[in-house]
């Protein structure tokens, strides 16, 4: 019998998996990166970042400067809709699936600021999971909602049951009761055609009771009662069959709101109307439906990137500018932080930068290099006429860094023992072990062995040295009492305990146990990956068909799927 509480959660094969990561530093490629040339733009934002690498790795290495500091999350991951096994029913290729959208989502979560949110697109095929995968993440009660985006402006007439015109984009908040969101702008509908002294518009509605049981005067003979017209006449409602009826108002209700009774003359006599204002002052609030006309389609996305390049091979499922114009306008502020770590064609980043927010993208595929970036440099120098470029009056300006993941720290020598990687000099080697040790890097201009903290009064210091007991002597007293150190060093000659103020670990031995060394990739690469001969015309949409063709299974028709690694992304 076993004493394991019960609960309410979603299982599968591998749950209990989950992968120790190596928190890699980041290293600028200044040859990729990109700032405007002219830094006096209203749009100057330039600590922008692009990170080329594993998106689970990139995440891991943002978390010690990036924690609690974003405050949008979109992220457009792969849609598992592609069989990668023989045998899909035995469950192992959704609970790969599952198993690396929750190691994802959990990091996800603690770069959220508090009051930050996470928008996620996916469709049909593992929109209902991954529901129940971020209720466990991030709590069911920061379940924002449901949003329908409608991703196709046309049916498919080759769909056997349902012409499927739909994504779903998933919203949970951090901490729902922290989480504030604007409302939509618009223009005041053209029915609220007049306008009062004060400049606010309003239509006018009938005072009388209409429709239903209530508009009448056996039905609610207390609202049947005279009104005075404004040539003293007493005016009574009445249906428009004659008979007594009844207002929408009782008498004190009459009596407290009277400036927002209009009366109109007509053939008739008197009638009275109550004003209805347009409340401009909070906008339309957000709804669960997202309309093509509103956001575009998936139609109006490809177009976008093709405008930009026409001669490069376009991106398989990017996302439009209004779409992701109306997540960042809901939920941010300028100058605040998104993030999107499925990046794809880079759109995210591009709306977020013409936008006036800082924005933080990661993609695994060449495509960072052939398409994100230059898409980039486009925006920052005003060559992007298209997306949202015109409804936000963008001009250009501003610029990003484009990173790389670091190797890793520790790799084997000829006889298989755990070595400092040769691509690290000592700098890089200090960065590293700061960040594996839980220490900001940040050296000192003076003090040669001050090249991080953890507080005010504790610091850490690593070299690739061996330290004899008068050098550490010698750093002992020039930390002083009230002050500790963290020595990281390939060896030391000295008793351990005979600097109290010092604690001396030696490399690579001290960090052996902390991660897994050389993983470089934490997607799913799937290689004997069936491919779908059915390939639809750059009119079509191939992701609005419930058609399931023949696939091929002969040596010939082979390909290599991805998963979580180029597939994805927007």
């Amino acid at each position: 019998m076993t004493n394991r509480k019960q609960r309410l959660e979603l299982t599968w094969i591998g749950k209990d998996e989950t992968p120790r990561l190596e928190p890699r530093i980041l290293l600028e490629d200044r040859d990729k990166s990109y700032l405007a040339e002219v830094k006096s733009s209203n749009h100057g934002i330039f600590d922008n970042i692009l990170i080329q690498g594993d998106n689970l790795l990139a995440l891991k290495a943002m978390e010690q400067e990036y924690a609690g500091k974003i405050k949008c999350v979109f992220i457009d991951p792969p849609y598992n809709t592609g069989s990668a096994f023989e045998h899909y029913d035995d469950g192992i290729e959704h609970s790969l699936w599952l198993s690396l959208m929750r190691d994802r989502l959990e990091l996800l979560k603690r770069l959220l600021a508090e009051d930050g949110s996470l928008w996620i697109t996916i469709d049909d095929n593992e929109a209902h999971y991954l529901k129940v995968l971020c209720d466990e993440v991030f709590g069911r009660v920061n379940f924002i909602g449901n949003v329908i985006w409608e991703k196709s402006d046309s049916p498919r007439m080759d769909a056997v049951f349902l012409s499927n015109r739909h994504d779903h984009i998933l919203v949970f908040a951090k901490n729902i009761e922290r989480t504030t969101w604007h409302r939509l702008d618009e223009d005041t509908p053209a029915h609220y055609d007049k306008i009062d002294n004060d400049g606010r518009q309003y239509y006018l509605k009938p005072l009388r009771a209409m429709g239903g049981q209530g508009d009448s005067r056996a039905t609610r003979p207390t609202l049947y009662f005279a009104l005075t017209a404004p040539d003293g006449t007493e005016v009574f409602p009445k249906r428009q069959d004659g008979t007594d009826g009844a207002w929408r108002w009782n008498p004190q209700r009459v009596e407290k709101e009277r400036e927002r009774i209009d009366w109109v003359r007509g053939r008739n006599g008197w009638t009275p109307y109550y004003r209805i204002y347009a409340d401009n002052s909070k906008g339309r609030p957000v709804e669960t439906i997202w309309r093509h006309e509103d956001v575009g389609s998936n139609r109006t996305s490809k177009a976008e990137v093709k405008a930009l390049f026409p001669d490069l091979v376009p991106f398989g499922t990017p996302k439009p500018e209004r779409l992701l114009k109306r997540i960042i306008e809901i939920s941010t502020n300028p100058g605040d932080l998104v993030l999107d770590s499925f990046a794809g064609s880079g759109t995210t980043g591009a709306v977020a930068h013409k936008m006036g927010r800082r924005w933080i993208m990661v993609e695994l595929g060449d495509h960072a290099a052939t398409h994100i970036a230059p898409r980039l440099r486009k925006v920052i120098k005003g060559e992007d006429k298209g997306g949202i470029s015109e409804a936000v009056e963008w001009q250009g300006g501003g610029g990003f860094r484009y990173y790389r993941l670091a190797q890793s720290l520790l790799e084997k020598d000829t006889w298989g023992n755990w070595i400092i990687s040769k691509d690290y000099d000592p700098t890089k080697v200090s960065q590293a072990v700061c960040k594996l040790m839980g220490f900001v890097y940040r050296p000192d201009e003076t003090r040669y062995w001050l090249q991080g903290r953890s507080s005010e009064t504790d610091f850490i210091y690593v070299t690739t040295q061996s330290l004899t007991h008068e050098q550490l002597a010698a750093i002992s007293q020039e930390v002083g009492g009230e002050q500790t150190l963290l020595v990281c060093c390939k060896a030391f000659h000295a008793n351990a305990d005979a600097f109290p103020n010092l604690t001396i670990k030696k490399i690579p031995q001290t960090v052996l146990r902390r991660c897994e060394w050389g993983k470089d990739d934490y997607s799913l690469n799937v290689s004997d990956f069936p491919t779908d001969p059915y390939e639809p015309d750059d009119e079509d949409d191939p992701e609005q068909t419930n058609k399931k063709p023949e696939r091929k299974r002969d040596g010939n028709d082979r390909s290599q799927n991805d998963l979580f690694g180029q597939g994805g992304g927007e």
